[in-house]
């Protein structure tokens, strides 16, 4: 983004009051917030269950003709399907705006992907992450089934209980917050922030904390069933 900032670059494109912007409701509230500072209205698009960023089809209903861009979010590694987007972007000539997560060193990545494949050939009980040779792994998000947020979060505390540390990447959409509230369903978004986990992606080559954390949600996994 050329070292400049969402916010930057929406007031460098001289959007502002008047303007709707297209934006996840599953991340962080400072993407939407940007919007609301340059005096623009974010506009929330649901997500793809698989890759958790921006669904193409969902920006598409959800642009109209206040639409003047999109911020898209590359989530958890998973890059977003962005010539999709950007073609969406050039039909109704709108500004395309990427957040990428902070991937670090190709040593880093390929010691995560190594470890992200132990987990994906061992984990039960769980629906790993769909493979993918761009994944960088940033976090490893899987899904808990069950009956959503209170399985996931029962499944969680089980888990620390066990001294495997993981985290709720996203724990209200902000389409649900009060800041954002707006009285839409986001069916993808909202089942998301129910049941994703993110698990340690302790590396490859310690192999005890791995077995660690496989063995905990393994153990977990059964006593969960699909809704």
């Amino acid at each position: 983004m050329c070292g400049m900032g969402t916010e930057e670059m929406l007031r460098a494109a001289g959007i502002g009051r008047g303007d709707e912007v297209v934006v996840p409701a599953f991340g962080r509230a400072d993407v939407a917030g940007a919007v609301v500072a340059v005096g623009a209205q974010p506009v929330f698009a649901d997500i793809d269950p698989h890759t958790y960023c921006l669904d193409a089809e969902a920006v598409a209903a959800a642009t109209g003709p206040r639409t003047a861009a999109m911020v898209v979010v590359h989530r958890f590694g998973r890059p977003a399907p962005m010539w999709r987007l950007r073609a969406h972007g050039e039909r109704h000539r709108l500004l395309v705006l990427e957040e990428r997560d902070a991937v670090g060193q190709p040593a880093e990545v390929t010691e995560r992907r190594k470890a992200a494949d132990h987990l994906d050939q061992r984990l039960r009980g769980v629906a790993t992450p769909e493979r993918d040779r761009e994944h960088t792994y940033t976090q490893y998000v899987v899904r808990v089934p069950g009956n959503g947020r209170p399985d996931r979060d029962a499944f969680a505390r089980a888990l620390k209980a066990r001294g495997v540390a993981c985290s709720v990447p996203v724990k209200t959409p902000l389409h649900r917050t009060a800041d954002h509230w707006r009285d839409i369903r986001l069916p993808a978004t909202e089942r998301a922030a129910d049941d994703t986990l993110a698990l340690p992606l302790v590396p490859a080559g310690e192999r005890r904390g791995l077995h660690r954390v496989v063995s905990a949600c393994n153990a977990l996994g059964g006593l969960l069933q699909p809704a």
